[in-house]
This record gives structure tokens, C-alpha cells and sequence, in this order.
């Protein structure tokens, strides 16, 4: 369980230090527009949207996760490794593979959590995923605290990606996964991977509420993944003329939020179900939106502090309820080909979410309050989608 837990420790210091945070900060610097990064991010979410079911299905086939997750993390951390060492072109490039690699691994990731939990504590232990994970983030800052002014962004994103590779070798070298069967027939094959997101999707629609809830998971994480990957600290830097200090303070509460609402929200899954938190915690992120929207709209800068709590608290919530959630209603015989579309549906999120922001900001030119207000219709539409959804134990034992 704890040699589990520790790649989300390593997948935070990427997620905080690189994607939130520094890489923005970064491309800020250098007059950067919104879109060029809403393109890196979308670029590699397309890919990824194509080798996300084929690895989960191959994990599936040979009945074996971690052969995986070694060389998927490994095309994160190498080109974390050069990032802002070459030019704002090529760093947005790199950036985009390390996306790959980031998101490729959080798919076998995910879908180790039954190796290393029972039913019943399923929801304490993506909590404890969480909540650990989030001590990356304070790791993340300090990195940039102590090299930022010395080393430049150059020696932070090498620091992070060593840090990476570090905090994950435990899951690699540790973690025990339960005996599977090898299944019988070829393996699958990348060039199927289209069609077989196709056949994944039907065989989803077979089982009780599961596409409805990842119809859900789509729009709900368009709007959290547009936020944490970068667009809100060049919302609170451009709009709200906050320093790199500033932007490090807020995401350090925010952090602190993140671990309190996955620890609270892991034992809250285990008493009430992964659906009624789910939807508290999709309340709660409309609820941080708008107030981010109003301390721009009424020039109240010091109301965007309770986004920082609010919204962390939401954070960690919302990845140890929803992957809990998927677990409950997936046949355990297809769990990672269903993680495979449970993040692909989150990659074709991704696509949108900050296409969506670079529309409106880059190309219409509309103020980043309006952006924001779209990701609160996408919250909106997912509390929607989601309210007859069931999180009841399937026969299966989910």
C-alpha cells in the first residue's frame, strides 16, 4: 500500500511543480499566448486518447500492470529533464511527451489500486494515494524555492524529473499484484487501438451506469484539468497581478486543502459511497469558480484566497472519490481496459478544456472571467449527467 502510494507522490511533483505551476510560470515569462499551451496539452492528450485503452487492455491481456508503468514514466521524466533548456518551440514539445508518458502511467497506476486494497477499504486507500501524493507538492515549491533564483527554470524541471524517477521506484520495485491469468489469444495491438476504443465503449454500455458515469468524468475533469494544468496561474498572475511568490503561497494551501479533502473524502467513501462525494465535491468546485470569477469582476483581490482553500479541498476529493467510484462499478475482469477509457475520457477532456480557454481568451479575445465561467458549465452539466448514477456493489464484487 505505501509503495503504491508513493507514485502518487512522484506523479504530484510533476503534476504541481511542472504542469501547475513552474512550465506556466515559464511560458508567462516569455510572452507566451494561452493557446500555444492549450495545443501542447491537447497534442498529447490525442495521443494519448489512442494508447490509453491499448496499454490498459495489454495490461489486461497479459495479466501483468507494472512491466508497464516503468517505461511510461520514463517518457515523462527524460524530457522533463530538458525542459526550458532549449526554446519555447521545443520546450513545448518536450512538455507534450512528458504529458504522454504522465498520463500513459497514471492509467496502469489507477488500475493497481485493487492489488493493493480490499472493497472495504478501497476508498481509504485512494484517499491515502491522494493525500500522500499531495506532500509532492509542497516537495515541488521546495524545489523551486531553493533553486529557482540559483539555477534558473533549467535546474528545476532537472530537479523534478529526478525526483520523479526517484519517488517512484518503490511502486516499481515493491508493490505485489495479484495473481492474473494471461489471456488466451494475441495480445492487442497499438493499431487496433482506435476500434478498440470503439469496442471498449460498448462493452462500458453492457454494465449499469458505467458509460453514464464516464460521460460525467468527461465534462467534470474538463474543468478541473484545465485548472490545474496551468491556466489558473496565469489566471491569477495576468488577472490578479500576483508574483511568483504569491502563485507558490496559493498553491501551497491549496495543497493543503487537496490532502485534507483526500484523507476526509477516503473515509467518507467508505461510509457513504463514492457517488454522494463525488457530487458534494462538484458543488463545491462551482462554488470556487464562481468565487475566482467575483474577485475579479469586483477587483476584491484578497477573495481568490478562498479559492485556494475551497478549491483544494475539492482537488483531493474529487481523484479519491472518482477513481473509487470507477472501481465499484467496473467488472474486476476488465478493470484496465476500463481505467483505459476512464482516462481516456479524461484526455478527451483535456482536448477541450483548454482548447475551449484558448478560444475565448486568444482567438476572441474575451477576458479570463469568461473562460472561467465556461469551466462552470462543464461542472454544471457533469452534476447533471451524474445524479442518477449508482455507486451500489455489483454482483461482480465491486
Amino acid at each position: 500500500m505505501a509503495a503504491w502510494a508513493t507514485y502518487d507522490l512522484a506523479n504530484t511533483v510533476f503534476a504541481l511543480g511542472v504542469g501547475a505551476l513552474f512550465f506556466a510560470d515559464w511560458l508567462t515569462e516569455n510572452d507566451t499566448p494561452d493557446l500555444a499551451l492549450a495545443i501542447a496539452i491537447d497534442a498529447a492528450m490525442v495521443v494519448v486518447i489512442v494508447l490509453g485503452p491499448w496499454i490498459g487492455a495489454r495490461s489486461d491481456h497479459f495479466g501483468k500492470r507494472v512491466p508497464y508503468l516503468f517505461p511510461a514514466t520514463l517518457l515523462a521524466v527524460i524530457p522533463t529533464f530538458f525542459l526550458a533548456s532549449v526554446d519555447v518551440g521545443p520546450s513545448l514539445v518536450l512538455f507534450s511527451v512528458a504529458l504522454v508518458g504522465f498520463n500513459l502511467g497514471s492509467v496502469i497506476y489507477d488500475a493497481l489500486l485493487p492489488d493493493v486494497s480490499t472493497p472495504e477499504n478501497r476508498g481509504f486507500v485512494s484517499g491515502l494515494g491522494v493525500g500522500v501524493g499531495y506532500m509532492g507538492s509542497f516537495i515541488a515549491v521546495g524545489v523551486g524555492a531553493v533553486l529557482l533564483d540559483s539555477q534558473g527554470y533549467t535546474g528545476v524541471f532537472k530537479a523534478i524529473a529526478i525526483l520523479f524517477l526517484l519517488f517512484a521506484l518503490p511502486t516499481f520495485l515493491v508493490v505485489q499484484e495479484r495473481p492474473r491469468g494471461r489471456r488466451k489469444g494475441p495480445a492487442p495491438a497499438v493499431l487496433q487501438s482506435l476500434s478498440g476504443l470503439v469496442d471498449s465503449w460498448q462493452s462500458a454500455r453492457r454494465y449499469d451506469d458505467v458509460a453514464r458515469f464516464l460521460v460525467g468524468r468527461f465534462l467534470y475533469t474538463d474543468a478541473v484539468n484545465t485548472l490545474i494544468g496551468g491556466f489558473l496561474t496565469i489566471f491569477v498572475k495576468e488577472e490578479l497581478d500576483f508574483t511568483t511568490e504569491e502563485v507558490e503561497v496559493f498553491l501551497l494551501i491549496s495543497i493543503v486543502g487537496a490532502m485534507a479533502g483526500a484523507f476526509f473524502a477516503g473515509r467518507l467513501v467508505d461510509i457513504i459511497g463514492p457517488r454522494r462525494v463525488l457530487l458534494v465535491t462538484l458543488n463545491t468546485w462551482i462554488l470556487s469558480i464562481v468565487i475566482g470569477i467575483l474577485a475579479v469582476v469586483l477587483d476584491v483581490r484578497s477573495v481568490i484566497w478562498v479559492l485556494s482553500v475551497t478549491g483544494g479541498l475539492a482537488l483531493g476529493s474529487t481523484w479519491t472519490a472518482d477513481r473509487t467510484f470507477m472501481a465499484r462499478i467496473s467488472p474486476p475482469e476488465r478493470l484496465g481496459e476500463f481505467y483505459g477509457l476512464y482516462a481516456t475520457v479524461g484526455r478527451f477532456a483535456t482536448v477541450l478544456g483548454p482548447l475551449s480557454w484558448g478560444l475565448v481568451v486568444t482567438v476572441m479575445g474575451l477576458p479570463r472571467t469568461v473562460a472561467m465561467g465556461v469551466l462552470v458549465l462543464f461542472l454544471i452539466a457533469s452534476r447533471v449527467v451524474l445524479a442518477p448514477v449508482s455507486d451500489r456493489r455489483r454482483s461482480f464484487g465491486q
